[in-house]
C-alpha cells in the first residue's frame, strides 16, 4: 500500500527494461540484471518500483504489446517474491497493464492520462489500483516538436480537471488518483521550470503530486551536459529539482538515482 497521507516525500525508482530509454537505456534489458538493478534501489531507499517496457523518451515509437509484456511481467513475478514495495506498471496499454497488476502491480502509471486504450479507465476501477494521470502534450514521437502554451499552468489545470472528472466517472476512487504534470513531455526547459515553481497551484486539485525530473534534457541543459545523462552534474541537478519540487509540494518524485534523493529528502522532510 502506498501512504499518501504521510509526511514523507516518497521515492518511486525508475527500472527501465527497454533498449533505448534516454538514460539507462539497455543496461537492465533482461531479467538478471532488472532484478539486480531493483533489488539496488529497495536497498538505497524506494518506497515504489516503476517498472517499464517501452520507451517514452522524445521521439520514441511504440513497441507491440505483447513485447512490452514480455519485458515487464517477469521481472514483476520475480520482484513479488522478494519485497512487499508497491510495483508501479508504466503502460499506456490496458493489456499490459492488466497483465503486470496479475503479476502484482498494484499502480497504472498512465503517460496517457487514460487516453490512449478506453479499456484502462475500467481496469484500474476494477482492480482498485492507484492510478498516476500524466500531462502529454501529443505522443512521445511528436511531444517535444514546438511545444507552445498560452497559460501551461492554466492548460495543466483545464487537463488535470477534464481527466479527474472522466476517472470518477469510471468508478475510479478519487483517493486512488495521482496527477503528474509530465515534465519534459511536450514542455520546453521554461514550461519544465514554471511548472516545478507552480506546484502549489496543481496541488490545490487535492490531489497528490508525482513529479518526474530526473536526468532530463532541461536539467542537463542547465548544468550544461547536453548529452550526458549519467554525468555527476546531471545527478545533482536532478536532486536539487527534486528538492525544489517537494519543497512546492510534491508528494512522489520518480528517479533514477534513489541514494542520493533519499539523503537529500530525509533533509527536506524535516525541514518543511
Amino acid at each position: 500500500m502506498i501512504d499518501l497521507k504521510s509526511k514523507k516525500t516518497l521515492i518511486m525508482g525508475v527500472i527501465n527494461i527497454t533498449p533505448d530509454s534516454f538514460s539507462d537505456g539497455g543496461k537492465f534489458y533482461n531479467l538478471e540484471k532488472a532484478l539486480s538493478h531493483s533489488k539496488k534501489l529497495i536497498n538505497e531507499g524506494a518506497d515504489i518500483l516503476d517498472i517499464g517496457g517501452e520507451s517514452t523518451r522524445p521521439f520514441s515509437k511504440s513497441v507491440p504489446p505483447e513485447e512490452e509484456i514480455n519485458r515487464v511481467v517477469p521481472v514483476i513475478k520475480n520482484l513479488r517474491k522478494i519485497t512487499d514495495l508497491p510495483i508501479s506498471i508504466d503502460t499506456n496499454k490496458a493489456i499490459v497493464a492488466k497483465n503486470a497488476i496479475l503479476s502484482g502491480a498494484s499502480i497504472i502509471n498512465d503517460i496517457s492520462a487514460l487516453s490512449f486504450d478506453y479499456e484502462m479507465a475500467e481496469l484500474a476501477s476494477d482492480s482498485n489500483s492507484h492510478l498516476v494521470l500524466m500531462h502529454m502534450k501529443g505522443t512521445p514521437e511528436t511531444m517535444q516538436k514546438n511545444p507552445s502554451y498560452s497559460n501551461i499552468i492554466d492548460e495543466l489545470l483545464n487537463f488535470f480537471e477534464e481527466r479527474i472528472e472522466f476517472a470518477l466517472k469510471k468508478g475510479i476512487k478519487k483517493e486512488k488518483i495521482i496527477l503528474d504534470p509530465g515534465i519534459g513531455f511536450g514542455k520546453t526547459l521554461e514550461h519544465n521550470i514554471l511548472i516545478i515553481k507552480k506546484i502549489d497551484q496543481l496541488k490545490a486539485l487535492g490531489f497528490p503530486i508525482l513529479i518526474g525530473t530526473s536526468r532530463k534534457t532541461f536539467i542537463r541543459k542547465l548544468v550544461g551536459k547536453d548529452d550526458l545523462p549519467n554525468d555527476e552534474d546531471v545527478i545533482t541537478g536532478s536532486v536539487a529539482s527534486v528538492c525544489a519540487a517537494c519543497l512546492n509540494g510534491a508528494k512522489i518524485v520518480r528517479v533514477h538515482d534513489v541514494k542520493e534523493t533519499r539523503a537529500a529528502l530525509k533533509v527536506i522532510d524535516a525541514l518543511i
